[in-house]
């Protein structure tokens, strides 16, 4: 088993690339796939089906209790502002980054080993003291759509662009 992890966001439910990014995850086989936020509706989430996902809110997910119902459904992690995790034992902060101020905190805190958001539609990969901080651009109005791998061991990141 592989502890690469798969990073997502900024779906805001354009089916056609999170098609073409949910192949590339089944393609590629990450422990788990984490999604940033802004997914917007329950149904987009059917089409992770297959994949272990784990997810925060975006600023744009309104519908909160219709996806916390289907994350249950689906079997995917509990879905929050901020999730928090230990993966190939190295520690996570994940929030959606609709406050910076939020994920900079996370950052310089030196509380852990990596910070992912979204919300800028912007690839980031910044290492602040011992933490990285990681945003895998988005799959919806960017200049280039994309998600990103994260090796946690040796904290390789390597993005991925998604044909449009």
């Amino acid at each position: 088993m592989t502890d690469v992890i798969g990073i997502v966001s900024d779906t805001h439910e354009d089916v056609r690339m999170i098609r073409r990014a949910v192949r590339i995850f089944k393609e590629r086989l990450p422990a788990f796939v984490v999604h940033c936020g802004d997914i917007i509706s329950p149904p987009v989430l059917e089409h992770f089906a297959g994949v272990p996902l784990r997810l925060v809110f975006g600023n744009n997910d309104g519908e909160r209790s219709g996806l916390k119902k289907k994350c249950a459904e689906l079997g995917f992690a509990d879905i929050d502002d901020t999730v928090t995790f230990t993966h190939a034992g190295r520690s996570f902060f994940v929030n959606h980054g609709t406050r910076l101020s939020t994920i900079e905190e996370a950052a310089d805190s030196q509380l852990y080993d990596y910070v992912l958001h979204g919300h800028t539609h912007e690839q980031r990969n910044e290492l602040r003291g011992k933490t990285r901080i990681i945003n895998p651009g988005a799959l919806f109005s960017a200049d280039s759509f994309s998600i990103a791998f994260l090796e946690p061991e040796t904290g390789a990141v390597e993005f991925v662009d998604i044909p449009d």
